[in-house]
């Protein structure tokens, strides 16, 4: 056995993922090639649509799935599987096909978001990491876009690590990047994703020293005049009309981070343009989600600061994903459909593709789900699948701007009602189209 080169990702799974090898390489089905899928059955309670968000981690973690010697060693010491089993984990390499939908699409009820094509025992011990990456991550890059769509023009910047596990807040800024937001406050999200970075000073800055102004006056001659002043430590008109005086016309931006916010800003707005700061923005921040944000918009505001609300998903922390084996092979060498039939857990089996169907102004109507080949197309039909996995081999690895692009564009398809922060269906319905 050797040591793996780069931390392993291989344990980042259930116990019954192992036991399910070792029972399957006992009885010699676990070669049997099958068809694995991860899938919602439906969006959280109200949500419209979802966004894909992870795929990019998952590759990498993917990369990283080797059983090393402390891995195996672990399994081995405590009794988890047999020798067997060890000696198989020993030697795992993931060799089969990965497609799904690339990252930032929008996903509906029933989407195949992911399909894998191997071996059953090579296929089932990627159940948890795929479910955990994705699930997480498509949570967050969905309240993320209800966010953005709820600012308009107006910029979102994530704010929420100190809400959140640590690795988890690296996570959820790639997501939301992903998803419109500008920056993250997040520098390993920085150095690790590209995601750009951006913050001043906290409340603990100003209580530092003997006065608002002494405060305003440090950070303004070592961050410049065109920083971020925080107003709301004490008495915010005071505030700002001292932040006017230190930095002059040129004050890049005051924020506001406590109070009501509409009737602040406004009164805030007034007393800027009044002595002559009229390119001084108002960023806000406090506990922001989708409605307040929304709630904002006929405020006069530059931009949010969003924290908590965006790392939890925004009421809904989970994409609910599931990972279910929808075909195996046969007897007769042949892929053949299976399905759990359980009730309210029903699953459809077989292998499926997808497509976007859209009308003849390019606005989507269905998400259309083929059953055993690709959907026939219908017109303006846009395929969703894409090869992320060939062979073993990663080919679908891509530069994050690449998702952001490709969810203002799968965002920009959908019919207006998309945007809507009430309560309501998905916003198109998933149509399934079976094939021989």
């Amino acid at each position: 056995m050797t040591r793996n080169s780069s931390p392993s990702t291989a344990l980042l799974t259930d116990h019954y993922e192992l036991t399910m090898v070792q029972a399957a390489l006992e009885s010699g089905a676990a070669h049997r090639r099958c068809v694995f899928e991860a899938f919602a059955r439906r969006l959280p309670d109200g949500r419209r649509y979802g966004v894909v968000g992870g795929t990019g981690r998952l590759l990498d973690a993917l990369a990283d799935f080797r059983f090393g010697d402390d891995e195996l060693r672990f399994l081995a010491d405590r009794r988890i599987v047999d020798d067997t089993t060890i000696e198989f984990l020993s030697a795992y390499r993931f060799t089969g096909q990965v497609s799904g939908y690339g990252e930032g699409e929008c996903y509906f009820p029933g989407s195949p978001v992911l399909v894998v094509e191997s071996g059953f025992a090579e296929g089932v011990v990627l159940e948890t990491l795929v479910l955990s990456i994705l699930n997480h991550d498509t949570a967050i890059a969905s309240a993320a876009s209800r966010m953005t769509s709820a600012a308009g023009d107006r910029p979102c910047i994530e704010m929420g690590s100190r809400r959140t596990h640590e690795e988890a807040a690296v996570a959820a800024a790639r997501a939301a990047y992903i998803a419109g937001f500008t920056a993250t406050s997040n520098l390993e999200a920085g150095r690790r994703h590209g995601v750009p970075t951006t913050g001043t000073a906290a409340h603990a800055f100003t209580l530092l020293y003997d006065s608002e102004r002494a405060a305003f006056t440090a950070q303004v001659e070592s961050l410049g005049k065109g920083t971020t002043l925080l107003v709301d430590t004490y008495d915010v008109r005071r505030a700002v009309e001292l932040a006017m005086e230190v930095a002059g016309p040129q004050l890049g931006a005051v924020r506001l981070d406590s109070g009501d916010l509409l009737s602040q800003a406004k009164e805030v707005r007034a007393q800027l343009d009044a002595a002559g700061n009229r390119d001084t923005r108002i960023i806000v921040t406090s506990d922001l989600d989708e409605f307040a944000i929304a709630a904002l918009a006929v405020a006069p505001v530059s931009g949010y600061g969003v924290g908590t609300a965006l790392v939890t998903g925004s009421r809904a922390p989970t994409a609910s994903m599931v990972y279910k084996l929808v075909a195996r092979q046969n007897a007769a060498g042949e892929l053949e459909a299976v399905a759990k039939k359980s009730k309210d857990k029903k699953s459809v089996g077989g292998r499926k593709w997808a497509a976007r169907r859209r009308n003849e102004r390019g606005m989507a109507t269905a998400e259309v789900i083929g059953v055993g080949a690709a959907p026939s197309s219908a017109g303006d039909d846009r395929p969703l699948m894409t090869r992320l996995v060939r062979d073993g081999e990663i080919v679908g690895a891509e530069e994050l701007a690449a998702a952001r692009d490709r969810h203002a564009a799968a965002l920009a398809e959908l019919p207006p009602a998309a945007m809507q922060l009430s309560r309501g269906e998905p916003v198109i319905p998933t149509v399934y189209e079976e094939y021989e």
